[in-house]
């Protein structure tokens, strides 16, 4: 990138950057909810942020496939993809232990939910639990393998993609120099569809506005004041894992959880309009590639930390469990609170980070632990949207530092690039000069 462009992008103004368009387009999606209810609830509404994430989603799969198959294909120690694999799980494992135990923490601490006046409505919640049920561990295992390469794209998920990939990288490996034309075209195709991207994203604003128009408008202030403790709590508890557990980690890995959140503000802006993480996947491996991480190592972790290391889902499933039971009267023992630790830990694993998912994984989790609480889900389904954000920016922190701890392990972290990505300012739109230049 040329000294001219930097200083281009840094003289334009500042209505014209991309956090800040999203940042207004929030603000006046919530007052236009709040003021114009009826007309902010109609479809036209609903589908400006569906429509959105429905762009970004066209592109995961590929992105995905091209990102993980170009990443494993270029490494010619074939055992590394095992080692930075198993090293990748070992540090979701920990670190989503720590953010269950701090859910359950802050919800005994606080008494959340105690004294609660509402009453649930177990038909709210049939179809949720119908969900939950079909969530056993074979069924779930079963379902990481497509019933072909082509349906795991046009279904999009993420674990059966990933899976295909991981064999075609292998495959392409093993053909050695015979492989070569396809690793170009493989990575000629991820370089396209970044750019597809890059093209999406000018939608961000329009995106944002509608999806969080809707969801004030059809939620209401009267849902959010009479949750506001539970949102409160759990904004309050993300917000201190990211700080404190996070923050650790960052430190003891040599930057700064701060500098990083505004490395990302861009994308964290995008998650939070659109309540789904999944929305600024694509530019989230971008920018950590820019940032110094190895491209194999990217490809690796970060998409199966978008279903393995869901720290944000994890919280608002240990803390909203422990509302829901204090709400009913249901006393949780220590040995319910450590079966609340064991399925959670379980049932989270596979949630993508689509909006929503979170809610189908906490059905799961309460039905294991206790199914008199399952009816309790319908206290939280009204306000399960305005959590929806948290976990998803939670989730977008955590494999975001995921990442670069990793390829630090690796010896695949580029320190001087991270060093001076995080010191400087950077905007999404530089995505589409990356993808030009690169």
């Amino acid at each position: 990138m040329s000294k001219n462009y930097r200083k281009s992008k840094s003289d334009k103004p500042l209505y014209r950057h991309l956090y800040v368009q999203v940042l207004a387009a929030i603000a006046l999606g919530a007052l236009f909810g709040w003021l114009e209810p009826q007309a902010a609830a109609q479809d036209w509404v609903k589908a400006l942020g569906d429509g959105f994430v429905k762009l970004i989603k066209m592109a995961i799969a590929p992105i995905i496939f091209c990102t993980v198959v170009s990443g494993v294909a270029h490494i010619e120690d074939a055992r590394k993809v095992g080692r930075v694999g198993l090293k990748a799980l070992v540090y979701f494992e920990i670190v989503s232990t720590f953010a269950l135990a701090i859910g359950l923490i802050v919800g005994n601490l606080s008494q959340i939910g105690a004294g609660f006046a509402g009453k649930p409505d177990p038909s709210a919640i049939a179809k949720y639990t119908a969900l939950a049920e079909k969530r056993g561990a074979v069924e779930f295992l079963l379902d990481i393998i497509p019933d072909s390469a082509l349906g795991a794209f046009a279904k999009g998920d993420i674990l059966q993609v990933l899976l295909f990939s991981l064999f075609f990288g292998f495959a392409l490996l093993t053909l050695g120099e015979r492989g070569r034309a396809l690793r170009v075209i493989i990575d000629d195709v991820g370089h396209a569809m970044f750019g597809v991207i890059a093209i999406v994203m000018k939608a961000a604003p329009i995106g944002a506005f509608g999806a969080m128009a809707f969801a004030v408008a059809k939620y209401g202030s009267a849902a959010l004041y009479s949750l506001a403790g539970l949102i409160g709590a759990f904004y309050l508890t993300a917000a201190l894992f990211v700080v404190l557990v996070l923050g650790l980690i960052a430190r003891a890995t040599g930057f700064s959880i701060f500098r990083l959140l505004h490395y990302l503000r861009d994308e964290l802006l995008i998650v939070l309009g659109t309540s789904s993480s999944e929305s600024a996947l694509p530019a989230l491996m971008e920018k950590l590639q820019r940032l110094g991480c190895s491209k194999s190592v990217v490809g690796l972790v970060v998409p199966t930390g978008y279903s393995f290391n869901l720290d944000g889902t994890n919280i608002y499933m240990t803390l909203t469990t422990l509302f829901i039971a204090h709400a009913m009267g249901v006393e949780l023992d220590l040995t319910h609170q450590a079966t609340i630790l064991v399925v959670a830990m379980l049932t989270s694993k596979g949630a993508s980070g689509v909006s929503g998912a979170g809610f189908i994984t906490l059905a799961a989790t309460l039905s294991a632990v206790d199914p008199q609480l399952a009816p309790g889900m319908s206290l939280v389904l009204g306000v399960d949207k305005f959590m929806s954000e948290c976990r998803a920016l939670t989730n977008f922190v955590g494999n975001s530092v995921a990442a670069i701890v990793v390829a630090h392990w690796e010896g695949e972290l580029d320190r001087a690039r991270l060093d001076s990505g995080l010191a400087r300012r950077i905007d999404a739109s530089d995505l589409e000069t990356a993808v030009a230049t690169d």
